[in-house]
């Protein structure tokens, strides 16, 4: 058996960061991730890293939970320091984490809204994926292999949600072309990738409070994206796709990727 590959996915004890992790650990990664809701229950609470940790053993994987705030680049830099420690390597850093407005900042005029809202979207949403991948980095330059995604949304090249909503998406994306052409003489690659409609915890509950119309067998099981991202990551043609701005359903038709919880998309 081979030196098993690892993975490092941020904002993961629930949603689409929960779901990648777990689409890493059938492709039989270890995989580091982070969140700020932990539980010392048995089993642990849902929506908790410990939670997290346990579905990506039972994928198949080796979960290391981290408890970690995005906004203290010190504890960023104590986790990339673990990494190297003990495993000398990282294949793929998936950006994700993602502070959501409280309440959610929509269905308003920006000026209506707190300007709050921009730091909890523009700044772990957006300086948080820079700052990661920053650090990190260096990891994937010194063995000149692997693959820096970049979570994204529609709302990057359309109108979601909020004005401060789009800016961090479409910074999203375009940290990600200009990474990948710094990147491209170390062979790293870096790409931007949308889930379409997906079937997180956030937007269930959205839709039971009436709050959002949406048919949840017409949206994407979380889980795919991780098994998007492990197929991309292991093609010999990797780099042909670092720069580009995907969605989860473009990568899954191209690699032939199967949703584990199928509806229409």
């Amino acid at each position: 058996m081979g030196v098993k590959k690892v993975a490092l996915v941020t904002g993961a004890s629930k949603g689409v960061g929960k779901g990648a992790a777990e689409g890493l650990a059938e492709a039989g990664y270890k995989v580091y991730f982070t969140g700020r809701s932990s539980s010392k229950d048995n089993p642990p609470k849902p929506l908790t890293i410990e939670a997290t940790a346990q579905s990506v053993d039972e994928f198949g994987g080796e979960g290391v939970p981290i408890l970690l705030d995005h906004n203290d680049d010190k504890q960023v830099q104590k986790l990339v320091d673990r990494v190297r420690m003990e495993d000398g390597r990282l294949d793929v850093l998936v950006n994700n984490v993602f502070q959501i407005p409280n309440p959610p900042a929509m269905g308003k005029g920006f000026w209506e809204h707190p300007v709050s809202v921009w730091d909890d979207q523009c700044g772990v949403g957006l300086r948080g994926y820079y700052v990661m991948s920053a650090l990190a980095a260096p990891l994937m330059v010194e063995r000149k292999s692997g693959l820096i995604v970049n979570i994204s949304s529609r709302g990057g090249r359309e109108y979601v949600f909020s004005a401060s909503y789009g800016v961090g998406k479409a910074g999203v994306d375009r940290m990600a072309k200009d990474m990948a052409l710094e990147l491209k003489d170390h062979n790293v690659a870096a790409m931007s990738l949308s889930p379409s409609k997906v079937k997180t915890e956030f937007i269930l509950d959205m839709i039971s409070k009436g709050k959002l119309q949406l048919d949840p067998s017409e949206a994407q099981s979380a889980r795919l994206t991780g098994r998007a991202i492990a197929a991309v990551a292991t093609d010999p043609e990797l780099m042909s796709f670092s720069g580009g701005i995907y969605t989860v359903s473009e990568i899954a038709a191209h690699y032939g990727v199967l949703d584990p919880e199928p509806g229409i998309d």
